[in-house]
């Protein structure tokens, strides 16, 4: 625990201009990330007598070992800068918002050259065009049924869609008129990428004028008597109407905004959004967020409005309007209070529309009793979200505090790391390693070892196996640690520039951040091989212990009877479910390994031949039975292979000569 008194910089050193700081720990890792409109004036609360600071950010102070900060020209510029640093970072302690579930999309990649509409969920990627979030998949794949008729926009895959390509006939939806078949130039590519630009704008809630269009086709066809086609165009007229059926009417002047609400207490709070579109309900999303840090009702709010609309620009790869219009960005955004710094935040949010942008509080009339609807949402949320008490913050608390008094720590262990090895009677060995973080999984650092053993052919018995991965495992961590030159921690704060090449190499430096608790499954020869790999490292301010399952005890090194635990303690479950997901993911990666090493393909034994060149040669060729009918030459012109490697493929590849069977020689007996 740091003094903030020993990383303070000097008064005169902190500019007065905007700007963002981060604090950062003794391991340099970024723990919080702010922005303010006076550097000065803001960093120096943080420097007070830490007596009257609030409980949570005297927390952050005793952690932090350094701050340094960077200078922007306005405020909008640091609201985004500070933004990007939170999700590049993931510091632990800023707010953030955890989706209560993960929602689909109805998405339309307009940056490929042929666009593909499908459901997505997770991250948002770049050039992609996004509509909802829907409540369920299948509500997508029924509005995407009956759109096609009258948007007949790709739906396959790539692999779908190149072997389309090279057979010459469309899938099924081809032949049905539910795709215009671009894969066999039934259609053109820019005549497709047309009608998936209508698709969006009917999406984004421009559904009269197709109508309309369809309705004047209808009559014209009706007129000049070719009932066939009316019929049809009254049927794609009946199919838009069904789906804009699907979302309720809840504002009549055709209104495109999102409406939030909020509600929460001291330690957390349950956010509810309706995306209403063209006066209709869009989708629907909820997130809860525990106030890891001391924010006001208005903080929050901000923070919310960077997470939600942060990733517009991203996604519209820089085609401004694009927000616009595919919806990302309404042109009002109504919350419950305003955000802290509310004319930057609408500033924002215009530059990412490319149109103005409206953040205000509802007061009266059908937007304020919508508001209301979607405030008792968050109320229920909220109140669900209490019955799953493995999320608590307080609970997550008691467990490591548990911990820390069980295990004669001197501080809470807020990084612990559990490893597992798994097997089959010794061979395909792996290993994991999990990550929790105060007390909850960060996956994104969770890592798998292959177990190679002296001789490469894998460990003789788990202890062994164990031994190995500590050992690599953290002598990795002194390699990065060593690399990045923070072997002696120089708590220097002050001004910074752009980021430079080596802090980007210390972001990728993910086994440079040292566990406070090291968790082994297993009981004493397991947490005895990895005290050893510990002790032959010189490692020793990092905390061992073992869970065996027969009986849940802990097992420390050097003692010879377990620690036990209350069977309904907090800290027990909190070293199970570390186990337990250990364990998971150790099994997980043994499967893997074994189902590669069973599927053998003649190709793994060509010399410089490995799994990306293997794969592009069957993705340039399609299959196997093409790839040996090539000559080295046509082989040598796939990316990434040479003549060398190209003519060892087609040695590889040659068949063997049929043998021919030969009747044995009889000799005739001779005439008498």
């Amino acid at each position: 625990m740091a003094d903030p008194a020993t990383y303070r910089p000097a008064q005169g050193e902190i500019p007065t201009t905007p700007g963002v700081y981060r604090f950062r720990d003794e391991h340099s890792r970024v723990i919080y990330v702010g922005k303010a409109k006076n550097l000065r004036a803001r960093l120096s609360s943080y420097f007070q007598d830490i007596a009257g600071l609030h409980q949570r950010t005297q927390t952050m102070v005793t952690t932090a070992a350094s701050v340094e900060w960077t200078v922007v020209g306005t405020e909008v510029e640091a609201l985004a800068l500070e933004y990007s640093w939170i999700k590049e970072y993931d510091p632990r302690f800023n707010v953030k918002y955890r989706d209560d579930k993960s929602y689909p999309f109805l998405a339309v990649t307009m940056g490929e050259s042929v666009p593909r509409a499908q459901v997505m969920r997770g991250a948002k990627r770049p050039g992609t065009r996004y509509y909802g979030p829907f409540a369920h998949a299948w509500a997508i794949r029924e509005t995407l049924d009956l759109l096609l008729r009258v948007f007949p926009i790709r739906t396959c895959s790539a692999g779908v869609y190149k072997r389309a390509q090279q057979s010459g006939r469309p899938c099924l939806l081809g032949y049905i008129d539910k795709c215009s078949a671009p894969c066999v130039e039934r259609i053109t590519q820019e005549a497709h990428r047309a009608l998936a630009d209508d698709f969006c704008a009917f999406m984004a809630g421009d559904t009269g004028k197709f109508v309309r269009r369809l309705n004047d086709r209808m009559a014209m066809a009706a007129q000049n008597m070719e009932y066939e086609l009316a019929a049809r165009l009254r049927d794609d007229i009946r199919a838009l109407e069904r789906a804009m059926e699907k979302n309720a009417v809840v504002l009549q002047d055709a209104t495109d905004a999102d409406i939030f609400a909020m509600v929460g207490d001291e330690l957390e709070a349950a956010v509810q959004v309706f995306h209403v579109r063209g006066g209709r309900i869009r989708g629907q999303r909820g997130w809860i967020v525990e106030k890891v840090e001391d924010v006001t009702d208005a903080d929050l709010v901000e923070h919310l409005l960077q997470q939600v609309y942060g990733t517009a620009d991203e996604t519209s790869g820089g085609d401004v309007g694009a927000a616009r219009d595919s919806g990302l960005v309404p042109r009002e955004v109504l919350v419950p209070v305003l955000p802290a710094h509310p004319e930057q935040v609408a500033a924002w949010l215009t530059g990412l529309r490319g149109a103005k942008v409206d953040v205000r509080i509802p007061q009266r009339g059908d937007k304020r009793e919508l508001a209301e609807t979607v405030r008792k949402n968050a109320e229920h949320a909220l109140a669900l979200h209490r019955t799953r008490r493995a999320g608590d913050l307080t609970t997550r608390s008691q467990a490591l505090r548990e911990l820390q008094e069980a295990l004669g720590l001197d501080t809470a262990p807020l990084r612990i790391e559990c490893y597992d090895i798994s097997t089959t009677q010794g061979t395909y060995q792996a290993a994991s390693m999990v990550v929790f973080e105060d007390g909850l999984a960060r996956k994104s650092e969770y890592r798998t070892f292959g177990v190679r053993g002296p001789d490469g052919d894998g460990a003789r018995d788990d202890t062994a196996a164990m031994y190995e991965v500590i050992t690599r495992r953290f002598k990795r961590y002194l390699s990065d640690l060593a690399s990045s030159g923070d072997l002696v921690v120089e708590t220097v704060s002050g001004e910074v520039g752009p980021e430079t090449d080596d802090e980007k190499d210390a972001r990728g430096r993910r086994f440079a951040y040292p566990p406070q608790l090291v968790v082994v499954d297993g009981g004493p020869p397991q947490v005895a091989a990895a005290a050893k790999a510990l002790a032959d490292l010189g490692i020793d301010d990092v905390a061992l212990c073992g869970l065996a399952k027969r009986l849940e005890e802990v097992w420390v090194p050097d003692d010879p009877y377990p620690v036990i635990l209350n069977r309904s303690s907090e800290g027990l479950y909190l070293l199970q479910r570390v186990r337990d997901e250990a364990h998971r993911f150790a099994i997980s990666a043994h499967r893997k390994k074994r189902g590669k090493g069973m599927t053998v393909s003649v190709l793994d034994d060509v010399p410089g031949l490995g799994p990306a060149r293997t794969t592009a040669l069957l993705r340039h060729f399609g299959s196997l039975k093409r790839l040996r009918a090539a000559t080295a030459e046509e082989i040598a012109t796939v990316p990434g292979m040479g003549r060398k490697t190209a003519e060892a493929v087609v040695a590889a590849l040659v068949l063997p000569e049929p043998e021919v069977a030969v009747a044995p020689f009889v000799a005739e007996p001779a005439d008498r």
